[in-house]
């Protein structure tokens, strides 16, 4: 199961992987991208409690569903994979839910961030999994 420095160091490299690549994505993508598409919807202001909470939580949930069962078979694959398949489906429900519920939430804005959100996790949990091979 890995011991503490193993998750402390996954959780280390998978979330600073995660913040920097999608920090440059939101402040590329906010202001033409979004605010195009969802522009009506978005606060003035973002709860940075909130989006702490989200990032804290989920990078959790990358490494205890992808790195960790990655270094366990010793695949870097299997972390993209898996990486690549919990961000399809954590975005997924939430964009999908948007759609189901939300009246104007756009099928582009769907789409494109369930591209992302399956790309930014895979390269994340790679991230994560090379972190504990090079320090652990």
């Amino acid at each position: 199961m890995g011991n503490v420095v193993t998750y402390f160091v996954a959780y280390g490299g998978t979330a600073l992987a995660f913040f920097i690549i999608d920090f440059v994505w939101l402040s590329v993508m906010a202001n033409s991208f979004y605010r195009q598409r969802i522009g009506h919807l978005m606060a003035d202001d973002m709860n940075m409690a909130a989006a702490g909470g989200f990032y804290l939580l989920y990078v959790v949930g990358v490494v205890v569903f992808a790195v960790m069962p990655a270094l366990q078979s010793e695949s870097w694959k299997m972390a993209l994979v898996l990486g690549g398949l919990l961000g399809l489906i954590a975005y997924g429900t939430y964009d999908m839910t948007n759609l189901a519920t939300l009246r104007d939430w756009p099928v582009s804005m769907a789409v494109v961030d369930m591209a992302w959100g399956t790309g930014l996790t895979a390269v994340s949990a790679l991230a994560g999994y090379f972190a504990c091979r090079a320090f652990t």
